[in-house]
C-alpha cells in the first residue's frame, strides 16, 4: 500500500532555449553566480513540500557541472541545511557516489546531520555513471569491475562504522585502523564518532541495470528505480524479492522498494504531454549519452542491447512504457491504485523534477499533486 510521496531534484539550474531543438548540452556554459541558484532551487522546493504532505526530497550528488545540470555536490551538508528551514519533510540523499568518497568520511558526516536534524536525513549509496567526476576523485569507473569491487567493500566498511561501537576492517583497499602505535598501544580497532542515533540506518540504492540487486537484497538496502518502463520495473522488483529470500529476508513484492516517475498534470494526457514535451527532452539530451533510458521493446529487451531501440525516446514512448505519467489527477490516482494491486508491498512513490521545467511551474504542479492526489491515498488502514 503507498504511504509516501517524495520529490526528485537532481539540482539543476533554470535552462534556457529547452527542447529537442535547443541548446546542445554540451554548448552550455553558466557563471558560478548562476549555478548557485540550485540551492535557492532547493529552499523554494523543500518549503512548499514541507507544507504539502510530502515525505522526502531526494537531491543527487554531482562534481563539474558547469552545463547546469546537477549541481549538488555535499547532501549531507544541504540536506542539513534544508532541515534547519523546515519542520517535517525528510531529506534523502539519492545518492551519495561512495567511490568519490573516504567511506569513513561519509560515514561521519552523515552521523553528525542524522544528529543535528534529528533523524530527518535519509541515507543512499551509489557507485556514480559519469566518468569526468568519479575518475577526476581518483577511483575507476571506466572499469566496471574495479568500481564495483571498490564501490562494495566501501559499504561494508560503512555498515560497520554505523552498527558496531568499534570496528576493524582489513580488505583490498582499506585497512582500518593502521597496525600503529597510539598512546603507548598497537591499534586493533576505532569507534566512528559520532555514529549515528536513529538505528537502524536506512539505506537506498539505485537499481539502473540490475548488476547490482543480488548485492543490495543481501545486505539490506533498499532499492529505487525511477524513469523506467513498467516490465523493467517488474524485473527488478522480483529479483529483488527474490534475492531477498535466498538471503533469508521474506518480502512482499514491491516491499524495501521506491518507484519514481516523470509527471505532468493537466485536463487530458495530449495536453499534459505537449506541456512537458521539452523537458522531457531536455532530460534525454543529457542523459540518453549516459546510456539511461531504461526501457524495453516487445520482446523485453533492454533499449540499447543488441536488436533493441537505441534512439532518444520521445514524450510518447515514456507514457507508453508508464515511466511518464501524464493527464489529469484521476489518472495518478488510478495508476497508482493499480501499482498497490501489483506490488502490494510498494509503499513508496516519487516525482522528478524533469530538466528544464522552471520552478514555479513544478510548484505548481505539486500543488495541484498535494491538493487533489495525495488525499486519496491519506488515512488508510
Amino acid at each position: 500500500m503507498i504511504k509516501r510521496f517524495s520529490v526528485l531534484y537532481v539540482g539543476q539550474i533554470d535552462l534556457e532555449n529547452v527542447g529537442a531543438d535547443g541548446t546542445d548540452p554540451d554548448s552550455r556554459r553558466y557563471s558560478n553566480e548562476q549555478l548557485t541558484q540550485t540551492y535557492d532551487n532547493a529552499m523554494g522546493l523543500a518549503k512548499q513540500m514541507d507544507d504539502s504532505g510530502f515525505h522526502c526530497l531526494w537531491m543527487a550528488e554531482h562534481h563539474f557541472q558547469r552545463e547546469g545540470y546537477e549541481c549538488i555536490p555535499n547532501l549531507t551538508l544541504l540536506g542539513t541545511h534544508l532541515a534547519a528551514h523546515t519542520k517535517n519533510l525528510k531529506f534523502g540523499a539519492a545518492f551519495n557516489i561512495v567511490p568519490m568518497w573516504h567511506p569513513l568520511r561519509l560515514a561521519e558526516d552523515f552521523s553528525l546531520g542524522d544528529i543535528l536534524t534529528g533523524g530527518r536525513l535519509i541515507f543512499g549509496v551509489g557507485r556514480g555513471y559519469q566518468a569526468r567526476e568519479v575518475e577526476t576523485f581518483g577511483s575507476p569507473l571506466i572499469d566496471q569491475d574495479a568500481n564495483r569491487e571498490l564501490f562494495e567493500e566501501q559499504v561494508e566498511i560503512i555498515l560497520k562504522a554505523f552498527n558496531e561501537e568499534s570496528f576493524s576492517h582489513h580488505g583490498k583497499h582499506y585497512n582500518i585502523p593502521p597496525d600503529i602505535p597510539y598512546r603507548g598501544y598497537q591499534l586493533k580497532d576505532i569507534t566512528l564518532v559520532p555514529r549515528p542515533t536513529h538505528l537502524p540506518v536506512d539505506i537506498w540504492q539505485p537499481m539502473t541495470s540490475g548488476r547490482s540487486i543480488e548485492f543490495i537484497a543481501k545486505k539490506g538496502i533498499k532499492g529505487m528505480t525511477a524513469l523506467c518502463g513498467e516490465k523493467v520495473v517488474e524485473q527488478f522488483f522480483t529479483a529483488y524479492r527474490d534475492a531477498a529470500q535466498e538471503a533469508g529476508r521474506s518480502l512482499t513484492l514491491g516491499q524495501d522498494m521506491s518507484l519514481g516517475f516523470g509527471f505532468y498534470i493537466a485536463d487530458t494526457e495530449k495536453e499534459a504531454m505537449e506541456k512537458l514535451r521539452p523537458f522531457h527532452d531536455e532530460r534525454y539530451k543529457w542523459f540518453a549519452p549516459f546510456g539511461l533510458v531504461r526501457y524495453t521493446d516487445e520482446e523485453g529487451r533492454m533499449w540499447g542491447s543488441p536488436g533493441a531501440p537505441a534512439r532518444t525516446p520521445q514524450v510518447e514512448d515514456g507514457v507508453q512504457q508508464k515511466a511518464w505519467l501524464c493527464g489529469p489527477p484521476e489518472h495518478f490516482i488510478e495508476t497508482f491504485k493499480e501499482l498497490e494491486e501489483k506490488y502490494p508491498g510498494l509503499e513508496d512513490v516519487f516525482l522528478q523534477w524533469p530538466e528544464g521545467m522552471p520552478l514555479s511551474e513544478l510548484l505548481s504542479q505539486l500543488e495541484i499533486f498535494s491538493n487533489e492526489i495525495i488525499p486519496a491515498f491519506n488515512g488508510r488502514s
